[in-house]
């Protein structure tokens, strides 16, 4: 990978802020040599600094804000003293090793990321990637390599999974506790930036998966630093609630989103689970987080994306930055009509999963406030919104990794059907998105992995082996998520199948066709969308736009039914017991 040239970036000084700015978490260069270091503690009398073997006494302000500023210099490291233990840095952009160990200074004005204006929403075509498992070295210099395959093949933008620091080497970043630094494992502060801009090089927008939630089990030095963080009289399914509510908790993760966005020039967040921020039906920390995104200036498109279960879309519905929600209602009623599976939460996609298809198509979410048994109410209607507030995906890490034995698709169902489910995904004008190694049939699993030990190691596996009762006679079966074996499993593209290279074809063919047929129509502007059930298992579904029309006939009991006759056939596909045919017809 290239040397980073040496030149200033746009809005350089606004990283850089005096102490009597408003207070930002974690250290940062005030100018002169000096630094600015920054916990907030309310509850904490004292705290002090070390600063390579020198101690430094914080000044503790009412705010409950302890702060000093000393002379550092990048690369030292430093360390948090309360009640007369050391604790890393909850914000540091770098660790010396592990997560309990001291951190690092990182100058983050040095990134100076190449200028870039972006990629228009209209224009996505994503790529879910873990950076782990992505290449057989699991790095970010290794993962640069692959670029110029996914551009050349009609990706136009990955989505990583979490890049914070987790315990071990090895998980999926979910269970992270340092939610600035770059987890070691994936490379340094610099690869990242550089990888960013080599995505930028190749026309790929990248977007980050950030976890506001909650943090992992091992290494979250905010439990014991400033308790305050939390609301222990709210519980999430990982633990104690963050106290969003209060500013300085806010203005944590305010700044974590401003780091990815500016200092490394990523275009957009994924938030994860969102319905576990608040209170039941609370969206006011995702929607401060989209104005703050908003303002920051940076003169580039710029994308956040939401995953809530509770299919609430009105904040989406405002505009702005916060472009789409993941629509998990596709992939389960694609998932359980191909499949036939009916346990947990596809247990309500199961009464009818063609009608559920049909309803996703015409209006993006499936359950919208009407009762679905058996999980009753949820969400809200959703079919005044342009498709493009919806990404969609027929596998991602959370289906696939949630099962047992983290089979993919392909190895459930049908080949043929699966092929059209694909054709359905990257034609249909909702925002697709692939899960790495889908672009070419890939059968290896995307199984639970972690690197935790001794009794944390050993409560995680008890767990995972319980959480699926229909293994209750064959828990054995069920892969250990701390064994070595587990993780390497998980990689894509270590034995392509047979079948890969026909599966590239078809991907790269139908990726052409978006680019080409499908968004000139987003661009333009949606209008309307209809869908209608000819029979059991076959629908004809048309979006209008400003330009033109897009038209959609799917089949999953034969060949598919013709198009309209005023429409331009771009598309068709007959695998026996499935059938799709797409057409344009233009204004």
């Amino acid at each position: 990978m290239s040397k980073r040239p040496e030149r200033p970036r746009a809005g350089e000084g606004a990283a850089n802020r005096d102490v009597a700015d408003p207070p930002r978490w974690g250290a940062h260069p005030s100018g002169d040599g000096l630094w600015t270091f920054a916990l907030w503690a309310p509850d904490a009398p004292a705290l002090r600094l070390h600063l390579d073997g020198a101690r430094h006494e914080m000044d503790r302000g009412p705010d409950g804000w302890h702060r000093t500023r000393v002379a550092a210099e990048p690369d030292q490291t430093y360390a948090f003293e309360r009640d007369g233990a050391l604790f890393p840095d909850p914000a540091a952009r770098r660790q010396a090793g592990g997560v309990h160990d001291r951190s690092v200074l990182v100058d983050m004005a040095a990134l100076r990321p190449e200028p870039w204006a972006g990629r228009a929403w209209s224009d996505a075509a994503l790529m879910e990637v873990h950076v782990g498992t992505f290449t057989r070295e699991g790095t970010l210099r290794a993962a640069a390599e692959r670029l110029p395959d996914l551009a050349r093949l009609g990706v136009t933008g990955l989505s990583l999974m979490p890049l914070g620091q987790f315990a071990g080497r090895r998980g999926w970043g979910y269970d992270g506790v340092l939610p600035f630094a770059l987890h070691p494992a994936y490379g340094r502060p610099e690869d990242l930036a550089v990888f960013i801009d080599a995505c930028h090089a190749e026309g790929l927008m990248v977007l980050i998966d950030v976890v506001y939630n909650h943090f992992g089990p091992e290494g979250n030095a905010l439990t014991a630093l400033c308790p305050d963080f939390f609301d222990p009289a709210r519980h999430t399914p990982w633990g104690a609630a963050i106290a969003h509510e209060r500013p300085p908790v806010a203005e944590f993760f305010l700044q974590n989103a401003e780091m990815w966005l500016r200092d490394y020039a990523a275009d957009g967040l994924r938030l994860d689970a969102v319905h576990q921020i608040g209170d039941e039906g609370d969206t006011a920390f995702v929607e401060a987080l989209a104005r703050h995104v908003g303002g920051l200036g940076l003169d580039r498109e710029l994308h956040i994306v939401a995953e809530d279960e509770r299919n609430l879309v009105s904040y989406v519905d405002a505009g702005g930055v916060l472009r789409a929600q993941w629509n998990d209602d596709w992939h389960h009623a694609v998932h359980v009509l191909l499949t036939g599976e009916s346990q947990s939460y596809y247990a309500p996609f199961a009464v009818d999963p063609f009608g559920d298809l049909v309803t996703a198509l015409r209006d993006g979410q499936v359950a919208q406030g009407r009762p679905r048994p058996p999980e009753g109410r949820r969400g809200e209607p959703s079919g005044h919104l342009s498709p493009l507030r919806f990404v969609n995906a027929n596998q991602t890490h959370d289906q696939i990794g949630n099962r047992a034995l983290g089979e993919r698709l392909i190895a459930l169902a049908e080949p043929g059907s699966v092929r059209v489910a694909q054709a359905m995904l990257l034609l249909a004008p909702f925002v697709p998105m692939l899960f790495m190694g889908e672009e070419e049939g890939a059968r290896a699993p995307f199984r639970f992995f972690t690197d935790f030990e001794g009794e944390l190691a050993e409560a995680v596996r008890r767990g995972r082996r319980a959480e699926f009762p229909e293994f209750a006679g064959q828990a054995e079966e069920i892969p250990d998520p701390n064994a070595p074996e587990t993780f390497a499993a998980s990689r894509p593209y270590a034995r392509p199948a047979a079948d890969a290279p026909a599966w590239r074809a078809l991907t790269g063919r139908l990726l052409a066709l978006r680019r080409d047929e499908v968004a000139p129509l987003l661009r333009g502007g949606w209008r309307e969308s209809a869908a209608e059930r000819l029979s059991e298992r076959t629908l004809r579904a048309a979006w209008s736009f400003a330009d033109g029309r897009l038209e959609m006939a799917a089949s999953f009991e034969g060949p598919a039914p013709a198009l309209d006759e005023d429409a331009r056939e771009i598309f068709a596909l007959d695998e026996g017991g499935a059938g799709l045919r797409v057409g344009v017809a233009r204004r």
